[in-house]
């Protein structure tokens, strides 16, 4: 059985459609790379099989279960990682991840003992007190992260997860994208750096103006394309050629 499935996944905003009917199904403890241009409806597609999104046209279907009908109990078993998201700065990382935790009914003991490990991994918890409207970007997305996995999900959505990071916190959490591979979890990884998806995905997936364009492993798409780094197969695939000559202009126009 398809851990993820979707069939004629279509969804407008005034009657613009950025989905036009996506026919995708994962099996469990797959990384899939999603990726595509801005605008290509990559987070639409995460925010409807997370339950965030709730008008549109199709089926989706997440661990068995219709998004429309079960859209909690869906909730209580996946991660979710955006780019940006609603944080409530005037907490303090351990008073965040508790409130998380309840929402996933956990135990209080249990949210302490992991909140303050997986902080002591990120090299934050002597910030554990600490509000947050002072963090920088990155040590937020560390909490994020946190909170997306501490309740240990079956399935983790991620989008663009690694926006904000240092060099030795990406290092890290692709080492743990594919311990929890390896531990069975399904990875749905959207993002704009190639060279990450490239990595670490068992699949990729390439969307552009609302339809799938690509779908298949990293070499398969390479042997196809014929153009070697995902980001030369991805430029090739959505039509985004002329960076070379566009950076010229750039660069002539600085001069003058």
């Amino acid at each position: 059985m398809s851990i993820i499935q979707l069939n004629q996944l279509k969804k407008q905003y005034s009657g613009n459609y950025v989905l036009k009917g996506i026919d995708l199904q994962f099996s469990a403890g797959e990384i899939i790379g999603y990726i595509g241009p801005n605008g290509a409806g990559k987070s639409t597609t995460i925010k409807i099989l997370t339950g965030i999104i709730g008008d549109f046209e199709g089926e989706a279907t997440v661990l068995g279960m219709d998004v429309r009908k079960n859209p909690l109990e869906i909730k209580q078993r996946i991660g979710y990682i955006p780019e940006q998201a609603a944080l409530y700065e005037v907490l303090t990382p351990n008073e965040y991840l508790d409130f998380v935790g309840k929402l996933y009914q956990l135990d209080e003991a249990t949210i302490y003992k992991k909140g303050m490990d997986l902080l002591r991994l990120f090299e934050l918890a002597d910030k554990a007190d600490m509000r947050m409207n002072g963090f920088s970007k990155g040590m937020k997305q560390k909490v994020l992260l946190i909170s997306g996995l501490m309740h240990n999900p079956e399935i983790i959505f991620l989008d663009e997860p690694l926006s904000g990071l240092d060099a030795n916190a990406v290092i890290l959490v692709k080492e743990i994208l594919a311990q929890l591979k390896q531990a069975g979890k399904t990875i749905f990884y959207s993002s704009h750096i190639m060279d990450v998806v490239e990595k670490i995905s068992d699949r990729i997936v390439i969307i552009n103006k609302g339809e799938v364009i690509a779908d298949g492993t990293f070499e398969s798409l390479k042997s196809e394309a014929h153009k070697g780094s995902l980001e030369n197969i991805f430029t090739a695939l959505t039509g985004d050629s002329g960076y070379e000559s566009t950076a010229h202009d750039f660069v002539d126009i600085l001069k003058n």
